[in-house]
């Protein structure tokens, strides 16, 4: 059996009452759920499990022919006619999907990206970021959120997917634009989970990078998993310079201060050492690969977002 029918039957038996939904579909794929009604209303290419009294759900052979359908798009094929050539065919179940592969090249679609052991979601996203598809990768992220939460979506979605694709630029010095692309989507769908905790109370935790640090899509990621919690969280992004970081402390009263560092030449241990010493006390806490031993006294490091959103918590008083 294929990987795409093995997960099929996997969700079918574990999970689906028959089948599966648009939304597994388009996260399997790499496209917005929209995509898959326009398909299904102007070519056809909708579920075929009729089921009274349920919603429609697509079978193992929809889903070939949409993997089909996807691939042939992707290879500059118009819609039309990649609808018509994909009814056409007799297309086996139990054929290869289309997986992430390392430097591997399929017809028009370029390299792709490798996610070894990644998740259908993360292939999918990987899939709509290499076709430049900011809508697709934000409806695969905004649904992820909406039934996983955000821990899960970044441990399991996102961080795969934006290690691959860094790795590919590394490499090869090309796929800018698929970065480009993938982090807007990213910063887009965690700063509006950010925005749904407005209206939580207390003491706000404050979220920066160091001051010669590019990095900030793990702040955001932080902050909407702080959200979630009713936590307030106030980012203040990349490259703060360590006297914006003590002024904004001074301002804002925080139970704690994040300081994110991606690489060892970015850390700053002496703006740690400044941060005021208010009543109540203010945690300073670290995170990021960046940062080595030792740290000043009375500043925590934390190693995975979940860990940080724990410590952070504790200083909020949760």
């Amino acid at each position: 059996m294929s990987s795409s029918s093995a997960q099929l039957a996997e969700s079918t038996s574990s999970h689906e009452p028959s089948g599966l939904t648009v939304a597994a579909v388009a996260r399997r794929l790499g496209v917005a759920p929209a995509t898959l009604r326009t398909w299904d209303r102007r070519y056809g290419l909708g579920p075929s499990d009729h089921r009274s009294g349920a919603h429609r759900r697509y079978t193992p052979a929809d889903l070939a022919r949409l993997e089909q359908m996807r691939r042939l798009v992707i290879a500059g094929v118009p819609l039309a006619d990649a609808a018509r050539q994909v009814k056409d065919q007799d297309l086996p179940v139990d054929r290869g999907t289309v997986d992430v592969g390392s430097a591997e090249r399929r017809p028009g679609g370029g390299r792709v990206v490798a996610i070894p052991g990644g998740t259908p979601g993360s292939r999918g996203l990987a899939r709509a970021a290499q076709t430049l598809d900011g809508v697709a990768c934000r409806a695969i992220i905004d649904e992820t959120i909406e039934r996983r939460g955000v821990v899960w979506t970044w441990d399991h979605l996102l961080a795969p997917v934006l290690i691959g694709v860094g790795q590919q630029w590394q490499n090869s010095g090309r796929w800018i634009e698929v970065e480009h692309v993938l982090s807007e989507a990213v910063t887009t769908a965690l700063s509006s989970a950010v925005r749904h905790g407005d209206t939580a109370l207390g003491r706000p935790v404050l979220l920066a990078a160091t001051e010669d640090e590019a990095h900030a899509l793990p702040l955001w990621a932080l902050a909407a998993a702080l959200s979630e919690r009713r936590i307030p969280a106030r980012v203040l992004g990349a490259r703060v310079p360590g006297s914006a970081l003590i002024e904004a402390v001074h301002r804002t009263g925080p139970a704690a201060v994040f300081l994110w560092s991606q690489t060892a030449d970015n850390q700053d241990h002496d703006v740690l050492a400044q941060i005021p010493q208010l009543r109540p006390a203010v945690a300073a806490v670290v995170g990021g690969p960046g940062w080595t031993e030792p740290l000043p006294d009375g500043v925590t490091f934390v190693g995975d977002l979940t860990e940080a959103v724990a410590r952070l918590a504790r200083a909020a008083g949760e």
